[in-house]
């Protein structure tokens, strides 16, 4: 059988081909499945063993991957921020590509196909974790885990996380690369092995434990997705409209319940772009609607302090008292809500400009204590606003301090009709699961939902509509495996990759002079005598 390295133009392609199959695999479409082809199609498009090309191979899987995914950057800025964002990114598909180049060269990994399943596998959730953390706070739109809320993988984040979800999903990927190479060697044992393990590890979930019973009471909900005048960058033109949109929608809530019957009634992130603290007609307004209804509202807002910058906040306003509580975004979007070296990414883009007043990060942990009478005690919230739902981190910690239902608000006006908000929600439902936690994403637009703790979405919304949402939410306190294991799986996972790399460059570097040697002594042709004695 030939051993010839395949065709570069045919792994360029393969490596094109896999990142869009991936990409398909994500909200609007869905189709799931295919990131498990989007995967095998990277391993087989990296097969030659050149850290550089490889590297190359991983960066055009990464373009084709980010480019279509994240679109909606395009919409939201300009076409230098989403390239810029696009290359970026698919700069870490590069690494992994370079990375495996490494790793498989130690000895076991090369022989043993089983060993580079999972050792690929490691790979591909390490540089995940790590481009959701550098630079500037990471990015984490696109890891495999969120492809797979509709599979039985995405079960399994209840048992390790997003991080458990991508591996799975990744190993998948590499086993049918593997059946189609045994495949193709006619090893028909081998090839049906790595079908039947693909088949297991897809069903794990199945043996999940996915709990959706209240554990310490019911919390009645009602959330309002007010809507804009006009999709895209002029959204928010007419700030006034907006907030009376929401007003409007929390009345219009009235129609289904009695007042007293809810016990909150959640906005999404800049319901209120005007600050009620400092503006009495907009603190005039929203006191009017939570009487009508009888229930506090948390109401988004931007906060402008004496000191210059702007906080994202959530507000909890309760009739007839005012705000009893509030939680500043952690996370503000580089290059979206603040700009990082401002001067020097202005020589790219004017763009910058249009953020005239950087965001400020907030610095306590997401969460909002609810005074309920209806139970008696407080509830604590877990509120992570918009973009803050990709970073998991963020919303363990809201647990662990004791969130038994979380909110996420947000807006989505500037991204107009893609599959941004669809992706989002995707990300809310992942994250039910990883929690345990029955889980509101409210936009200003849409798509809202409600989730169940399970992830299953119980009520949705449509894009740029007003709408309502009623509910009654179970309300629990207990920990999922996912949440008690906290940092640790990202950190085992990154620092088995970096021992493989460090393993592998020196088991090539131990190779070498006796490779030199061994030819010298004309027990073997160096590889350019090889090449002239074939020619």
């Amino acid at each position: 059988m030939s051993t010839r390295e395949p065709s570069r133009w045919l792994l360029i392609l393969l490596a094109a081909g896999g990142g869009l199959l991936t990409n398909a695999a994500f909200p609007d479409r869905g189709w799931w499945p295919l990131a498990f082809l989007g995967v095998a199609a990277y391993f087989l498009a990296v097969r030659r063993d050149g850290a550089w090309w490889n590297a190359l191979v991983g960066f055009v899987w990464g373009l084709a991957f980010f480019l279509p995914h994240i679109q909606w950057a395009q919409i939201a800025t300009d076409t230098v921020p989403w390239l810029a964002l696009s290359v970026l990114e698919a700069v870490f598909l590069a690494l992994l590509g370079a990375m495996w180049t490494w790793v498989r060269r130690i000895g076991f990994v090369g022989r043993n196909l089983a060993w580079q399943v999972v050792t690929f596998s490691v790979l591909w959730v390490a540089i995940e974790q790590w481009r959701s953390e550098f630079p500037f706070g990471g990015f984490p739109w696109g890891r495999l885990a969120f492809s797979q809320v509709d599979s039985l993988l995405g079960r399994t984040a209840w048992l390790g996380g997003g991080l458990l979800v991508s591996l799975l999903t990744a190993a998948i990927g590499v086993l049918l690369a593997v059946f189609l190479l045994e495949s193709r060697r006619l090893k028909v044992f081998p090839a049906l092995c790595s079908l039947a393990t693909a088949a297991v590890l897809l069903g794990v979930g199945l043996v999940v434990p996915l709990d959706v019973r209240a554990e310490t009471g019911t919390l009645a909900i009602g959330a309002v997705q007010g809507n804009v005048d006009e999709p895209g960058l002029g959204s928010f033109a007419n700030r006034g409209v907006v907030l009376q949109n929401h007003v409007d929608g929390t009345l219009a809530l009235l129609d289904e319940v009695d007042p007293g019957e809810l016990d909150v009634v959640l906005w999404p992130e800049n319901g209120s772009d005007l600050d009620p603290q400092t503006t009495p007609d907009v603190a005039a307004d929203i006191d009017e609607a939570a009487s009508a209804v009888g229930a506090p509202i948390l109401v988004g807002a931007q906060e402008f302090p004496e000191s210059g910058g702007r906080y994202n906040v959530s507000l909890l306003w309760v009739p007839g008292e005012g705000v009893v509580d509030r939680y500043a975004k952690q996370h503000p979007a580089p290059f979206g809500e603040y700009i990082p070296m401002r001067s020097f990414v202005r020589i790219f883009s004017d763009q910058v400009d249009r953020v005239t007043t950087d965001m400020i990060a907030g610095d306590e942990v997401a969460v909002i204590d609810l005074p309920s009478e209806r139970l008696g005690r407080t509830v604590r919230l877990g509120n992570v606003i918009c973009f803050e739902v990709a970073y998991e981190e963020l919303v363990r910690d809201a647990v662990n301090a004791g969130a038994e239902l979380l909110v996420v608000p947000t807006n989505n006006a500037s991204f107009g009709y893609s599959a941004e908000s669809t992706q989002q929600l995707a990300m809310s439902r992942l994250r039910a699961i990883e929690t345990g936690r029955a889980t509101v994403q409210i936009s200003t637009v849409g798509v809202s939902g409600i989730i169940a703790p399970n992830g299953a979405l119980l009520q949705s919304t449509e894009l740029f509509t007003p709408d309502q949402l009623i509910a009654t939410l179970p309300l629990r306190d207990s920990l999922t495996p996912a949440v008690r294991a906290g940092y640790w799986p990202g950190w085992i996972a990154g620092g088995l990759s970096v021992l493989l790399v460090v393993a592998g460059v020196t088991a090539h570097v131990r190779r070498a002079p006796a490779a030199s040697a061994k030819g010298g002594k004309g027990g073997t042709k160096p590889p350019a005598a090889k090449k002239t004695a074939r020619r």
